[in-house]
């Protein structure tokens, strides 16, 4: 009697790695052996299974996926990557409010790759994150949505265009009362340099910020019963940054823009 699917797919580390080291080219046994640091022994088992279920096939020493096994890998291999990004810490993303992201990328999680949550020191939950912020003096842009207004944005910005460093900021409608309620002259400047670009979203966010540049994308996210959290996630794959860019310009296209305040 066969394997379920999902038994063949998920019960065995071996067999699913084949799997996905089969996922773009075939490969010679020695060659899969070398990738998965087994031995022929402990493989020819998991082999089998595979080639009874229709997803392998060989050819003299040669593996490749059949177009059944192509098919089911390539609906797998993304759930694989969604699962190891949220097991990096499931208890942070089970806790937190993540109903701010749009279905299409939720089903793209899997972008974000292994990211880090990051723990700052209770003196330092204000600052801006220096791995971010030092790579932003040598990025070509940095984009931010954000529903706080933080001091530090009149300070670190000028200091950033200095740098020629492009910045659109998206701010929410409550931060623009705000900031027109309780004037902030240097943020106020900020506008008449080019490289500064604000916009206004007029919906409610539930989010904190979040933020790319060249090199890494950042996300400060509310706890499900609306607490703020001094954890952030911090990730750089270049997947990460067009996961991030594509979350940003959903916002974008219902913002407008803000040339005074």
């Amino acid at each position: 009697m066969k394997k379920a699917l999902l038994d063949v797919l998920f019960a065995s580390e071996k067999r699913k790695s084949v799997l996905l080291t089969l996922q773009n080219d075939s490969a010679r046994a020695e060659a899969i052996l070398k990738s998965l640091n087994t031995t022929r022994q402990a493989l020819l088992p998991q082999i089998r299974i595979l080639e009874d279920h229709h997803l392998i096939s060989r050819h003299e020493d040669t593996y490749k996926l059949t177009t059944l096994g192509k098919l089911i890998v390539n609906k797998m291999a993304p759930l694989i990557d969604t699962l190891e990004v949220l097991e990096m810490d499931i208890d942070y993303w089970g806790t937190h409010n993540l109903d701010f992201i749009p279905a299409s990328l939720l089903k793209k999680m899997n972008g974000l790759g292994k990211c880090d949550i990051i723990n700052p020191a209770i003196t330092d939950i204000h600052e801006f994150d220096n791995d971010f912020y030092e790579r932003s003096k040598v990025s070509s842009s940095v984009f931010r949505v954000s529903t706080y207004f933080h001091p530090m944005y009149s300070t670190l910005y000028p200091i950033l265009m200095e740098h020629n460093v492009e910045i659109y900021l998206i701010i929410s409608q409550e931060v623009l009362d705000r900031l027109r309620d309780k004037p902030d002259p240097d943020f106020a400047k900020l506008l008449e340099n080019d490289l500064f670009k604000l916009y206004v979203y007029p919906k409610k966010v539930n989010l904190l910020t979040f933020a790319y540049n060249d090199y890494y994308f950042f996300m400060h996210l509310f706890k499900d019963n609306g607490e703020i959290d001094q954890k952030y996630i911090l990730c750089s794959k270049p997947s990460a940054l067009e996961w991030g860019k594509e979350l940003f310009e959903y916002y974008l296209k219902d913002s407008v823009p803000i040339n005074e305040i």
